[in-house]
């Protein structure tokens, strides 16, 4: 039997897309939780004054900056200020003002008021915050103020990756007053982690951390041909959150009417596994954006086309191929005849589902050209027998029969669209009693031609 393989080269550039401007999106609300440390440490003196008053002092500054930003709210959570150390006391945590709108006066009279009393309860300060969030509609943002480490043999690692595994929380900022440089590694896995060295240096890590808390950023995503050009396009991009696995955004990629790949606008606050949504489809792992900052993230997806066809007029109602990589078990795609679909450079072996199967193998799929697999026009056979009965066709081939199809033991009549070449059909009556009643005939079928057979 034999199969053309038909290579058609794509002369053209890739066409421009012109769209309709997008609807503007609405903007997500921001919650933004500041944990702060009022443990008796914070009494030790940092330059102009205590560490406390200063963190107080400019913690309310930044309050006050946010309560004139629309969708954000602003909660504060304060632990070591409730009860006098010693005794120990490891549940020395509060909630002290919720999430609501307008509270930043609520915010300054409370950071005001603080006097540090007790103890340093990290992780399970970090736990009691989970219930502070309303909702997980929102981003929800923990900013962590603290000049001291765990005091209380908790895990705080173990706890911020939980929450947000669980989707609660986004790493959490993390503002070190003044830490010794032997305990910053101890911040690393709880969230991202600026060390203040001096007053100077605390006012600016906390713009920073604020300015990553609040912007988007933007990125492009350049679909490499086999040439490195970006010139792939046309295929959905969907962006994980590579620690929770939570989906983050879906987005078509686009040329846009420059000629780049269009520009993205996407929250810096997480890390990324992005997987492009070829055929087979490519990840991109571990992307990280830079806040403020345009970033090009380039992704490896050559393509080109296979079309499947079959000669002169034909009787299949929908024939499809299975696709699969060479080599390879697994079903990559389905795809229907008399359509063309994309895929990924390489060798691709194809399993036709006529009767009887057409197996192509090492089918070459190269950049920027069509190859199309082509079968030959199929033949029509009717059986016809006397009563129903038990029946199956086999391709004959040298004296060898190969099982194709099995007939319908309930019914007396079957139309059957085969491909071309010799065949027996042998049957037997499902009343008989006896083997010698099986019936067989040999038969051909022909491209474009119709035929019976009666078993009498």
């Amino acid at each position: 039997m034999k199969i053309k393989l038909i290579l058609i080269v794509f002369l053209t550039a890739p066409s421009l897309l012109f769209s309709q401007p997008r609807q503007k999106e609405q903007p997500v609300l921001t919650r933004i939780l500041f944990l702060f440390d009022a443990s008796q440490s914070m009494y030790g003196q940092w330059q102009t004054g205590s560490k406390i008053e200063i963190a107080k002092k400019l913690l309310s500054e930044m309050v006050d900056s946010l309560r004139y930003i629309d969708n954000v709210e602003m909660a504060l959570h304060v632990y070591g200020h409730l009860k006098q150390y010693p005794p120990q006391d490891c549940d020395d945590n509060r909630l002290e003002v919720p999430f609501e709108k307008d509270n930043a006066e609520k915010i300054k009279r409370k950071l005001s008021s603080l006097q540090p009393k007790g103890t340093t309860p990290i992780a399970a300060s970090l736990e009691a915050c989970a219930s502070d969030f309303p909702d997980l509609s929102s981003r929800n943002i923990i900013i962590l103020i603290t000049d001291g480490i765990e005091e209380c043999k908790g895990d705080p690692c173990a706890v911020s990756y939980e929450l947000q595994k669980k989707g609660i929380m986004l790493k959490p900022f993390v503002i070190g007053l003044g830490i010794n440089k032997d305990y910053t590694k101890t911040f690393d896995c709880v969230g991202t982690f600026y060390n203040a060295a001096n007053e100077k240096s605390f006012r600016t890590v906390l713009s920073i951390v604020i300015s990553q808390a609040l912007n988007s950023t933007t990125a492009q995503v350049n679909l490499l041909d086999i040439y490195g050009k970006p010139s792939e396009t046309n295929v959905n991009m969907t962006f994980y959150d590579r620690f929770s696995g939570i989906l983050r955004y879906n987005f078509i990629h686009t040329i846009n009417s420059r000629g780049n790949p269009d520009t993205l606008r996407i929250d810096p606050a997480y890390s990324y596994r992005m997987v492009v949504h070829t055929i087979p489809p490519v990840t991109k792992d571990s992307i990280r954006l830079s806040p403020g900052n345009h970033t090009i993230i380039a992704v490896d997806a050559p393509q080109g086309e296979l079309l499947l066809k079959y000669d002169g007029v034909s009787e299949y109602k929908k024939l499809h191929a299975i696709i699969r990589k060479s080599a390879d078990n697994a079903t990559l795609h389905v795809q229907e005849f008399n359509t063309t679909e994309k895929y990924i450079v390489g060798k691709y072996d194809l399993e036709v589902l006529s009767i009887p199967r057409i197996t192509v193998k090492d089918v070459k799929i190269s950049q920027s050209h069509t190859t199309t697999v082509q079968i030959p026009q199929p033949g029509m056979i009717t059986i016809i027998t006397t009563s129903p009965g038990y029946g199956s066709i086999y391709a004959e081939e040298k004296n060898t029969l190969t099982w194709v199809y099995n007939l319908d033991e309930n019914s007396v009549s079957q139309t059957l669209v085969l491909q071309p070449g010799s065949y027996r059909v042998i049957h037997r009556p499902k009343n008989s009693t006896e083997s010698s009643y099986t019936v067989e005939k040999s038969f051909k079928i022909v491209s474009g031609n119709s035929s019976n057979i009666s078993l009498y």
